[in-house]
């Protein structure tokens, strides 16, 4: 029985501490205040917990449930929309929304997932690419708090890559405390929640709730279903859109972004290591769920953390935990080498940065891939 929960709170710590920096560095992106970052994280813990736990003991199946992380790279790479952080939480609603059609609407799930895997993986690739670079940027700018935390890093990789992020934000925070210090970032408080009436705008819903959308299907929801599956757990993905849609729903009335199906502490909570007997495994998802509630306590602490610290250091945590995604968003984009020139403009453009109209790359970047990739489509014969 320890097996399974040790297991559970080992997923919950590595989820959290592996990208709590990239989730509040989207908040921050799109405008938010402290308040409301801090808010967000809060919410989007409490989300993961109920609704893991939830799902972990009425269909006794190992499932996690975490927040996208992709996607909040996506809003750390944006830049504040019109309308700022308001703006942002109508976008959150609408891609809630669009969660919640796909599991009301099959045929809009099977157009999701007909998206070409290598475009899909090009846009996640340019959407990460800004973060991964700014461990480098941070060397240079901030070597004395930058480069302990890279080769603390570097290290864990070599002796236990589990725990190479974590590892990296543990230092961060020391040596936060041991250099310029954490102004008012070091005392406990209490989680608060900070409503925001949402805004709606073209441009956010278009470059920023569609491809939130997008890359939490894409790189979340899906690969969430093959972990399960290849360990012998089979849902159905429509309870899991509906209550995952709506969770997110509400939570982005309080801050938070969108909720899905895990992929790496799945993997954790439903593999052999969690226990011998696939059945008894669903205690490691039900754990790591509390887990998650626990995190939820300490969220205020973590967003003061990131607030006093300089931002183009919390950029470095993030962009190192993000490099595996970086890597094998660029395998999937580049395998198929009939795919791999649309998969590379799709890559450039969303890594550019363009902005029209107010929409964003991510939009851009899958036009111009989806567009040549049409264009280049060979000719059915007569």
């Amino acid at each position: 029985m320890l097996q399974p929960i040790l297991l559970g709170l080992l997923a919950a710590f590595v989820g959290f501490a592996s990208s709590f920096a990239v989730v509040l560095q989207g908040f921050i992106a799109m405008g938010a205040t402290p308040e409301q970052a801090a808010s967000g994280l809060v919410v989007l813990c409490l989300l993961m917990g109920l609704l893991g736990a939830g799902f972990s003991i009425v269909w006794r199946i190992p499932i996690s449930i975490a927040w996208s992380t992709p996607g909040a790279a996506l809003l750390a790479t944006s830049g504040a929309p019109e309308g700022g952080f308001p703006a942002a939480v109508g976008a959150f609603l609408a891609a809630s929304l669009l969660l919640i059609l796909a599991g009301l609407w099959r045929p809009f799930a099977r157009a999701v997932e007909r998206i070409p895997p290598a475009i899909a993986a090009a846009m996640l690739a340019g959407v990460l690419l800004d973060l991964c670079l700014a461990p480098v940027r941070a060397v240079g700018a901030l070597p004395w708090l930058a480069l302990p935390v890279v080769l603390t890093w570097a290290l864990m990789l070599r002796l236990q890559r589990l725990w190479a992020v974590p590892a990296a934000v543990v230092v961060a925070v020391a040596v936060l405390v041991t250099g310029p210090g954490l102004p008012g970032g070091g005392a406990w408080q209490p989680p608060e929640l900070a409503w925001v009436t949402p805004s709606f705008h073209t441009g956010a819903m278009v470059g920023i709730a569609l491809p939130l959308f997008l890359v939490t299907m894409a790189s979340q929801n899906l690969p969430g279903f093959a972990v399960l599956a290849a360990n012998g757990y089979h849902i159905r993905m429509r309870p899991v859109f509906l209550a995952t849609g709506a969770g997110s729903f509400l939570g982005g009335l309080l801050g938070g972004q969108l909720v899905n199906l895990a992929a790496i502490t799945a993997a954790l909570c439903a593999g052999p290591e969690a226990h011998p007997d696939p059945r008894r495994r669903w205690i490691a998802g039900f754990f790591a769920s509390l887990g998650y509630l626990g995190f939820a306590l300490v969220s205020g602490v973590a967003a003061s953390v990131v607030a006093a610290a300089p931002p183009l250091l919390i950029q470095a945590v993030a962009g190192l935990a993000l490099l595996a995604s970086l890597a094998g968003a660029l395998s999937i984009a580049l395998g198929d080498e009939a795919m791999r020139v649309p998969a590379i403009v799709t890559f450039v453009v969303t890594a550019s940065g363009l902005s029209v109209g107010g929409i964003g790359p991510a939009f851009w970047g899958l036009v111009a891939g989806g567009g040549l990739l049409l264009l280049l489509r060979p000719k059915s014969s007569s």
